[in-house]
């Protein structure tokens, strides 16, 4: 009986660990599509730019005169490693739900052990 008890301790933890690394996990996804939005905002604001306009870039405090190109190039290289990101967080909630799932279906079965040792020794007969 004890045996089953630590075994739905260590579960119980390993599942509390689990929540945690989703929930670090959905940050970090909130955060990418958040820095996606604002390139993307960035990249239409480029399509409204007339011919001539000039691009300045924030370095430290300083603006910098750029290239239409290059800037374009640069949030366009940045949406899609965002992208990509994206797509490996996304597969990696996943992956945790997926243990999170494993995880607490061996819970109940621990739970249903231990409930079913200990209800077997305290049975009294009700049918004569």
């Amino acid at each position: 009986m004890a045996e089953v008890q630590a075994r739905l301790q260590s579960l119980s933890e390993d599942y509390t660990k689990l929540q945690q690394e989703l929930q670090t996990a959905v940050q970090s996804q909130q955060k990418l599509e958040a820095q996606k939005q604002e390139n993307s905002n960035v990249q239409k604001e480029f399509e409204r730019l007339k011919d001539g306009e000039n691009i300045y870039k924030l370095v430290g405090p300083v603006l910098l005169k750029q290239e239409k190109v290059e800037a374009e190039s640069t949030v366009n290289g940045r949406l899609e490693f965002i992208g990509k990101e994206l797509e490996r967080t996304e597969d990696q909630i996943k992956e945790i739900q997926d243990k999170i799932e494993k995880k607490k279906g061996e819970i109940i079965q621990a739970q249903a052990g231990l409930q079913a040792g200990a209800g077997a020794p305290g049975k009294v007969a009700t049918k004569a």
